[in-house]
This record gives C-alpha cells, sequence and structure tokens, in this order.
C-alpha cells in the first residue's frame, strides 16, 4: 500500500478516511491497514504466544515520521506500541486497537572508527551493528542472539558477551535522539536534556521513542575464542560447584555461560547424546586469542566432556551462534532472577528443573556477569543490578497452545523455587507480560528517580506499552498493563 492508495479500506471509527489519508501524505514511511496484505506480517512478533491487533500501523522512515505517530495517537487517544526487532518476551511492540509505531526499516548503521563512534538508527538488529562495527574491528557490548533489535536491548539495559570486559549497552550509549509524549525531538546526553539520557539508560520505553542511538565503539574482533564445551548432566553438580570458583577467578575478558538442555543435533555431538539432558558451558574470551586460551583454561579443564569446540571464531558468527535455537514462530514464556552468588541451594534447585524440561525446546541458562559493568554505581542509570553475578533465565518455549497453561506453570513453579536464593530484582529485557507488579522491586532505589522522569516527559502515561512506570497518581495506573 502506498502512501496515495488506501482506496476501499475499512477506518477506524475513531478517525476517518481523511485523517488516514491525510496522515499517510504527510509520512516517507507507509501507513498499513488491517485490509493491507503486509499488516498480518508487520504486527508478528518474535513471541507467538502474543498475537494482538493494532487498529494501523505506521511504518516509519524516520524522526518526522515518529513525530506525526505520537501526534496521531494523542489525538485519538490510541494506545502507542513500539516495534524495533520485536523480539522482546512481553510483546510490547504490538497492541491491541491501538497505534503500532514500525521502526524495522530504520536500519542505518554509521560508523567513524577514528572517533570509535556508531551512530544506529532503532530498526537495527544486533547482528546488523556488528556486521558493520566489525568491519573495523570494533563492536558496541550488546547482546547473544543477532536478530534482537539493538532498541529494544538498548533500553533495557543490554548484555552479553563483552559486557563484562567494557560494560552494559547502557554504559556505551553516548546520546539518543527521543521523541517524546509532547511530540518533540530531544537530543539527550550527558550534555542536552540529561535527566532524560537518565532515564532511557534501563527506563525502557517509558520516556519516548528513540530514533537514533549513538554509542561509542572499543576494539573487538574479528576473531575471537569462543565456544561450547557439552558436559553430561549427570556429571552437573559437582560440575556447576567448580565452575563458580572458576569463573570467580576469571579475568573480565572472560565470559562464561551455563545452558542446561536436551541436546540438540549438534553435528560435533556423538548421535546418541541427541535429545539428551546435558550441561553446556558457553564461553567467550575478548582479547587476545592465547590470553583467551589460557583464561579459559580452568573450565575447559572441568570433568570429562562430551565434546569441546572452543577456538577461534568470528565474532560475527559467534553472536549468531545460537540463533537457530531461538527463531520466531515458537510459543515461549520466560522467569529470571539476579542472583549476587551461585549458592549451593540454587544449583540443587536448577538441576532438579533441568531433569524435568516439559520439551526440547526448553532450558535453562545462567548468564555470567560482573566485571565492568559492576564498576558502575548503581544509581548512575536506572539499571540498579550492578552487584549481580549471575542472571538466571528459565526459558519455556513448546509450539502447541495446548500446552500454554501447563508449560507456564512449569516455569513459574522453578521460578519460586528458587526465589529463596535470588536478589529479588531481575533483567527489565527477560520479564513476560504478566510481571507488573515486579517493576518497582526491579528498580529498587531508582524508581522512584523514575516516576519523577516519567512526570516530566510522560505525565499522561501515553507511553505505557511496556513494564510500566507509571506516573504517580495517574489514572492509567491502574491499568498500565493494558
Amino acid at each position: 500500500m502506498t502512501n496515495a492508495s488506501l482506496e476501499g479500506a475499512s477506518v477506524h471509527s475513531r478517525f476517518t478516511e481523511a485523517e488516514i489519508d491525510a496522515l499517510a501524505m504527510g509520512m516517507r514511511g507507509r501507513v498499513c491497514l488491517p485490509e493491507n496484505p503486509e499488516f498480518d506480517t508487520a504486527r508478528k512478533v518474535w513471541n507467538a504466544t502474543v498475537d494482538r491487533r493494532p487498529s494501523l500501523i505506521l511504518r516509519c522512515a524516520g524522526a518526522a515520521d515518529v513525530m506525526r505517530a505520537v501526534g496521531f495517537a494523542k489525538a485519538h487517544d490510541l494506545a502507542i506500541a513500539v516495534k524495533g526487532g520485536g523480539h522482546n518476551i512481553a510483546g510490547s511492540a504490538v497492541c491491541d486497537d491501538g497505534l503500532m509505531i514500525d521502526l524495522s526499516a530504520m536500519t542505518s548503521v554509521r560508523v567513524d572508527p577514528d572517533a570509535r563512534r556508531a551512530w544506529v538508527e532503532p530498526g537495527v538488529t544486533l547482528g546488523g551493528l556488528d556486521r558493520e562495527t566489525q568491519m573495523f574491528a570494533m563492536a558496541v557490548p550488546t547482546g547473544i542472539n543477532s536478530t534482537t533489535g539493538i532498541a529494544g536491548l538498548t533500553l533495557g539495559g543490554g548484555f552479553g558477551w563483552a559486557t563484562r570486559k567494557f560494560g552494559l549497552t547502557i554504559d556505551n550509549l553516548v546520546s539518543a535522539d527521543v521523541v517524546t509524549a509532547e511530540g518533540k525531538l530531544l537530543h539527550a546526553s550527558d550534555e542536552a536534556d540529561r535527566e532524560l539520557f537518565w532515564a532511557i539508560r534501563g527506563g525502557g520505553g517509558n520516556f519516548g521513542v528513540v530514533t537514533a542511538f549513538e554509542f561509542g565503539l572499543h576494539p573487538l574482533g574479528p576473531e575471537v575464542l569462543a565456544g561450547l564445551v557439552v558436559h553430561p548432566m549427570e556429571e552437573a553438580g559437582p560440575l556447576l560447584r567448580q565452575y563458580r570458583e572458576a569463573v570467580a577467578a576469571a579475568p573480565d575478558g572472560l565470559t562464561c555461560w551455563v545452558v542446561l538442555r536436551k541436546a540438540p543435533p549438534l553435528p560435533f555431538l556423538p548421535t546418541e547424546w541427541h535429545g539428551r539432558e546435558v550441561l553446556v558451558f558457553a564461553l567467550c574470551y575478548v582479547g587476545d586469542i592465547a590470553e583467551g586460551e589460557a583464561a579459559a583454561a580452568a573450565i575447559r579443564g572441568l570433568g570429562k566432556p562430551i565434546a569441546d569446540v572452543v577456538g577461534p571464531h568470528s565474532f560475527v558468527a559467534w553472536q549468531a551462534a545460537f540463533d537457530p535455537l531461538l527463531t520466531p514462530g515458537a510459543r515461549n514464556y520466560w522467569k529470571s532472577h539476579d542472583f549476587d552468588a551461585l549458592s549451593d541451594g540454587a544449583i540443587d534447585v536448577v538441576l532438579a528443573a533441568a531433569r524435568d524440561l516439559p520439551t526440547p525446546e526448553c532450558e535453562i541458562f545462567i548468564s555470567h556477569l560482573g566485571g565492568a559493568m559492576g564498576r558502575v554505581a548503581p544509581d548512575a542509570t536506572p539499571f540498579p543490578s550492578r552487584n549481580a553475578h549471575f542472571i538466571l533465565n528459565v526459558h519455556t518455549r513448546w509450539r502447541d497452545s495446548r500446552d500454554d497453561e501447563a508449560l507456564v506453570e512449569w516455569a513459574r513453579k522453578v521460578f519460586q523455587a528458587t526465589a529463596p536464593f535470588a536478589t529479588g530484582r531481575a533483567y527489565v529485557n527477560f520479564m513476560p507480560a504478566d510481571e507488573a507488579e515486579r517493576v518497582e522491586s526491579i528498580y529498587g532505589p531508582n524508581y522512584r528517580r523514575l516516576v519523577e522522569m516519567k512526570l516530566r516527559y510522560d505525565p499522561g502515561n501515553l507511553f505505557r506499552g511496556n513494564q510500566n512506570i507509571p506516573p504517580a497518581a495517574h489514572p492509567a495506573a491502574a491499568s498500565a498493563a493494558q
């Protein structure tokens, strides 16, 4: 559908055909109504449990389009959802009956290797960013799945293989262009709109729509030491306790995550192990390959692995290594905790759950953090869990909607059983849509300041299709998840 081609489209009762025509004529991007062939594709998100139908979708081409979209939503009292990569577990990129602002066509990346800067639009995926920055052997520390969108990842914090060395994604954000609830475009940084800049670095999409990011870059790649070490689940108890000691002594350049799941049919695994429960150490060293070999020796020396495929890999390829296990179209539900330490009690509960995985695609993973992330003050950004050394994610994944209740209940039981050993906080990007009651505790002492920023930049709670921070005493607080 072109801007001038809205013939035959039914129009929502809140706005007229003339208003839609005027909106379309003013945009570089496209207005997409339910009758358009691309509508169902545009509204889909990564998590197949989310099936919502907005009244219209605005496929934006730039900041001016976003400003028009926000103005249109306000004028017609429409709920707003903002789609970058559409990868969020809660499905916040799409809403029912409201306006979906689709940024996925905004995919420009510009790299200045001399200044060590990258300017990135919000529709860019991590893979797209890596391909540009790695041409100069540089990187922004981001996540671990190449199809994740940079916008949502950044606004919630952002961590992955380079976090222990270079900090969270938000720690490397230099500035951002933000369309606020007033429809204004602000440039937020440490020099301008500092309070807004503070709020978007971990406060999610509560304060506006980011139309451009400026990141600092670090030397990294093009090769890193990375790979998997696979062990039998039967050996997981002593291995996890030894792992805990090994990573406590690890240099910042080394990150090692734990994955507990049924083994997929990977070519390097003996066929008799396919489908059986395994413990996987997934590790990456950011720095010199030879130094990485020495740093990883303690973990690679644990036990008698089924397979060890650690070696030099292209960083771009390593960032996409888990993509086949996270393809769109499956039904997903996550529950997550932060841990200051990996206690014996937590290990015992996690192992019991890992021996009872309800589908072959379910997994429990433990992210290894600390390092540079922990050397930033807890109030420097909204992200408060700077002392967390591990993040547990119970990743439940299945295909049949008839299994929804059982699979969600299994994840909740694991979450409840591990709660006594956790900090009470979690990573906001790992929170499903039904955890609104956790938001205040997640941000801890930073929550009050976030509410103040919400009152300043979005007093009407226009941006509430997220893990919402409602402005104090606002009526929308009671229905923030709607």
